[in-house]
């Protein structure tokens, strides 16, 4: 019996260090994913205002929006911190491409608690809390979500740096 569980204690360390090394995209949609997509297009250069505008009023509860063309959200890297000693400390840098954005505050709490919530696992080191994920890309289908099914919005990203 000892080879035996030593064989499955194995498997299961094996499995737990691919899981966490994020080598497999993650994937939301329905709410969650419209949270994540409406806290970082604000920010995002690639989008036109229409396209903001669309997302933030999705975002806030309004599904019967004039803007009805697909709308894709993305980042190459989101990285935030919050402090657990100095617990003031709030903020994120949200990657753009070569563009850079640091944001502080509410509105990096806002995309703290929306990774927390989309599953990103948090990380520690002295004194903060680290969240970060790569490769986000959501597509925000305004006539999907007027059909009010929990459809309409989904986002894939890669956990981790």
């Amino acid at each position: 019996m000892k080879p035996v569980r030593l064989i499955l204690a194995g498997a299961l360390v094996g499995a737990t260090a691919s899981g966490a090394s994020g080598a497999t995209p993650a994937k939301v949609s329905g709410a969650t994913a419209l949270a994540l997509a409406g806290v970082i297009a604000p920010l995002s250069p690639a989008l036109s205002g229409a396209e903001k505008k669309a997302v933030a009023m999705l975002f806030a509860a309004n599904g019967d929006i004039p803007y009805k063309k697909p709308i894709v959200v993305t980042a190459d890297r989101i990285v935030c911190r919050t402090g657990n000693v100095d617990i003031t400390v709030r903020n994120c840098e949200v990657t753009f491409g070569k563009k850079t954005k640091t944001v502080n505050g509410s509105t990096a709490n806002e995309i703290f608690a929306t990774e927390a919530l989309a599953g990103i696992p948090p990380d520690g080191a002295a004194g903060s809390n680290f969240e970060s994920l790569t490769k986000l890309s959501c597509t925000i289908d305004p006539n999907a979500i007027r059909r009010k099914d929990g459809s309409g919005a989904d986002c894939t990203f890669q956990p981790g740096n």
